[in-house]
């Protein structure tokens, strides 16, 4: 994925595709391969990273995927809005913990661990 092809791209296209790349995510935690799970990472930083220098900074967009059916989507998208909608982002990082959906209730309560102390400071 360039970075001049998500340059091209409206903000709901770089909304589905960051659902896209959460859904994949899901299916290599599934397979247990982590390296396609690094590769997808990179690829949702990079259409996170646009989303953020769009003027107004529209990772606020990905509030959308809050309702989204599958734990994966809605962790990635809480976490990258912790910086512009933090206390929304928060509330659906307790409610995922919360679930029991592992691994995604797992790594949503270290997320609020690692925010509560300073280790992660959304920005």
């Amino acid at each position: 994925m360039k970075r001049d092809d998500l340059r091209d791209m409206t903000v709901g296209q770089l909304v589905e595709l960051f659902a896209g790349i959460a859904l994949d995510q899901d299916r290599a935690i599934k397979l247990d391969d982590n390296a396609k799970y690094g590769r997808l990472f990179w690829q949702m930083e990079a259409v996170e990273g646009e989303l953020k220098v769009r003027e107004g900074d529209q990772r606020r967009a990905l509030l959308r995927l809050y309702d989204h059916a599958n734990a994966q989507v809605r962790l990635a998208a809480a976490k990258a809005t912790l910086a512009v909608a933090p206390e929304a982002a928060r509330r659906l990082l307790r409610t995922i913990a919360d679930s029991n959906d592992n691994p995604q209730a797992g790594d949503a309560g270290m997320s609020l661990v690692n925010i509560e102390r300073g280790i992660f400071k959304p920005t």
